[in-house]
């Protein structure tokens, strides 16, 4: 499932200002303009910078996730089955839903609520979500990694592949060596910078004990964000175990894992006394494995990371009996993936595929992440996602982009240092019989007959964005999802379940919430401009835009605020499930399972280190809708299976957005 992540824009978040203050927490961490104290003595090569303020000096005063109220939680349920069902089956839902409330929902609620006041350290969501993750025996390729691709480096000559990679290891390694020694700037979000993000602030808030930190920030109007999850950026691995994986770290691995046509090489980039080795040293290693002349292996390991869960879980029980617990043990522990691709990239749709799921042959998917760098130097981020929900990965990629680009650690025409990397790079070897084979091969097959089914498309509107629709006073998030209502009605003549990411990291533990964007508003406008465009004018059409980003902005402000429905009815059921309860009517109304079959999945990034980010669809006959709004255009870069034309959709998203510009300028639909 690609829970990705969510980034809503600081315009919106700046307007909720007067509402609630945790309203405007809706934005991915990452993406916040904190002032760094940079290090400029001789450990400068060491650190990204110092934080006057420790990494998680905010952690233990987070505000907890609230539960919702389940009177509130059914009233929203309803009101986004509404526009997904005729009248009488919206009656036959209502009826199931009030029962519910009354009923075992409510007896669920209270156990629910009681449990969460006995762990006060965590969210309610956090050990569900985790489980739900851990427990699924889908393979991690397609149905949950999620890839988001760098932007170029501004000066053509640093991207190099060699290059670009030897900065983005080193930048990695001053990266975790920057927040496991506390110096890595907590994540804030300033809705007042001039007052939050001074060095005065800080100098005055570190003094401010852990447990009461969170409110002196709160006083003047800084949100700080939940970090827990960034422990597992490093050194972490998703284990695969029968019924349920582990995930591993082991903060004591200083050695990287790079693969090459398929082979799987380790050298330490942090030494004995916990320094970032010479980066010229990097760069001779990572020459070494690009000019060794080992071909690819006939039976690639990697292969296997994109198996069914329990049946890479049953092979990597035969590897171990085959003595390859050590090698396996290295690829665990490695502080990160770095995946050399010899192929170059012909174009974003290429560069989509590739960095999505690649080859198969180049990828140990279960690593917490890794850096894809292609022949031409175009590099990516795939990550594993059941440790976390981009949160950290997104802040990493945007600090890795800054120090590459702005400090290189080598640059063009650097010599790579004299050193015997024949002797200091280890290419790991597997023990396979005929068995372990087999089935190397046979997850090769399945990989390959899944890949083939993924279509990817993208468009680029050109004809207006984020300032246009600012001056307007629309929320630009809820046009774009609109035109998405609007397209998937011209195409297939229906609305459709819809979801939509928020982050909840401005609680403690917070994962991730629900916004529904298909609504009776968005239904409502769709109609008129799809199947009605003569019947109304220009000003009622205008009107109900307003109306549809009015009632977006709403269910965004509730998501962010722990206050949607989707996480409470999960977690209720988790609760029944586990208790051995029979099933509440609620969960058994096919209405349910239509509402959670999501065809249109959907999330938003935008940030500078970002030129791309994609997924697979969620369900068989759905879109993975990965999209972006900038000031002068859109962007969307969206997947489907053979069950939908992603090409046509596209088409009719596009001409969707066309008709909206068209009316907020006041012509007439055509």
């Amino acid at each position: 499932m690609a829970y990705f992540l969510s980034v809503r824009f600081r315009s919106e978040l700046r307007k909720s200002k007067n509402l609630i203050p945790l309203s405007s927490i809706v934005t991915s961490p990452g993406l916040s303009s904190n002032r760094r104290t940079y290090i400029k003595d001789g450990s400068g090569s060491e650190y990204f910078h110092k934080s006057i303020v420790p990494t998680m000096h905010y952690q233990k005063s987070l505000p907890r996730l609230p539960v919702p109220k389940l009177e509130d939680t059914v009233k929203r349920y309803l009101a986004a089955q509404r526009p997904l069902l005729n009248d009488e089956q919206y009656r036959t839902t209502e009826k199931l839903a009030h029962n519910f409330q009354s009923g075992a929902g409510k007896e669920l609620h209270e156990e629910l609520v009681a449990e969460d006041k006995k762990n006060k350290h965590t969210s309610y969501i956090s050990a569900p979500w985790f489980d739900m993750y851990l427990s699924a025996r889908d393979s991690v390729v397609l149905n949950f990694n999620p890839f988001m691709s760098f932007n170029p480096d501004p000066k053509p000559e640093y991207n190099d592949q060699l290059l670009r990679a030897t900065n983005m290891v080193g930048s990695a390694v001053r990266f975790m060596k920057t927040l496991r020694s506390g110096f890595l700037e907590p994540e804030v979000f300033h809705l007042n910078p001039s007052k939050s993000d001074t060095e005065g602030f800080k100098k005055l808030i570190r003094w401010v004990p852990p447990t009461l930190s969170w409110y002196g920030a709160y006083m003047v109007n800084a949100y700080p964000l939940d970090m827990s999850q960034y422990f597992r950026l490093f050194n972490s691995t998703r284990i695969p175990k029968p019924g349920r994986d582990e995930l591993f770290t082991d903060q004591k691995g200083r050695h990287l894992l790079v693969m090459r046509k398929g082979n799987l090489y380790v050298f330490d980039v942090v030494d004995r006394d916990g320094n970032l080795v010479k980066p010229a040293e990097i760069q001779s290693h990572l020459q070494f494995i690009l000019s060794d002349p080992t071909p690819a292996p006939a039976f690639p390991l990697g292969f296997l990371t994109s198996e069914n869960r329990d049946v890479w879980a049953g092979l990597r029980e035969k590897l171990l009996g085959a003595g390859n617990g050590e090698v396996l043990s290295t690829v665990d522990g490695a502080l990160f993936c770095l995946c050399l691709d010899d192929e170059v990239m012909r174009d974003h749709i290429h560069t989509s595929h590739n960095m999505l799921h690649g080859d198969g042959c180049n990828r140990w998917y279960d690593k917490s992440f890794s850096i894809i760098l292609a022949k031409d130097g175009q590099a990516a981020i795939n990550f594993e996602h059941s440790w976390g929900d981009g949160v950290a990965v997104l802040r990493f990629q945007n600090e890795i982009f800054k120090d590459t680009t702005e400090r290189p650690l080598v640059n063009p025409g650097s010599p790579a240092a004299a050193v015997d990397s024949a002797s200091m790079v280890r290419r790991l070897e597997f023990k396979l019989d005929s068995e372990l084979e087999n089935g190397i091969s046979k997850a090769k097959e399945n990989f390959q007959a899944a890949i083939s089914r993924l279509t990817i498309d993208a468009l680029e509107f050109k004809s207006g964005g984020k300032d246009k629709l600012k001056k307007k006073k629309l929320s630009p998030d809820a046009v774009v999802q609109l035109a998405f209502q609007m397209g998937f009605l011209r195409q297939y003549g229906q609305t459709v379940a819809t979801y939509e990411s928020c982050s909840t990291a401005a609680f403690r533990h917070g994962r991730t919430e629900t916004i529904r964007p298909a609504s009776v508003h968005t239904q409502r406008c769709a109609n008129a401009f799809v199947c009605q465009p003569n019947q109304y004018s220009v000003d009622q059409l205008q009107g109900m835009l307003y109306d549809c980003s009015k009632y977006h902005g709403q269910l965004t402000k509730e998501a962010a605020m722990g206050q949607g429905f989707d996480r409470h009815l999960f977690s209720m059921r988790y609760l029944a499930n586990s208790k051995g309860m029979a099933l509440p009517s609620l969960y058994q109304d096919p209405a349910y399972s239509a509402i959670n079959h999501n065809i249109l999945s959907t999330s938003t990034l935008s940030s500078p280190a970002v030129s791309l980010g994609g997924f697979a669809p969620v369900v068989p006959d759905g879109f993975g809708v990965g999209y972006g709004v900038h000031d002068e255009w859109i962007g969307c870069n969206v997947s489907s299976y053979p069950a939908r034309n992603v090409h046509e959709f596209l088409q009719c998203v596009h001409k969707s957005l066309e008709d909206i510009f068209g009316i907020l300028e006041g012509r007439p639909l055509s």
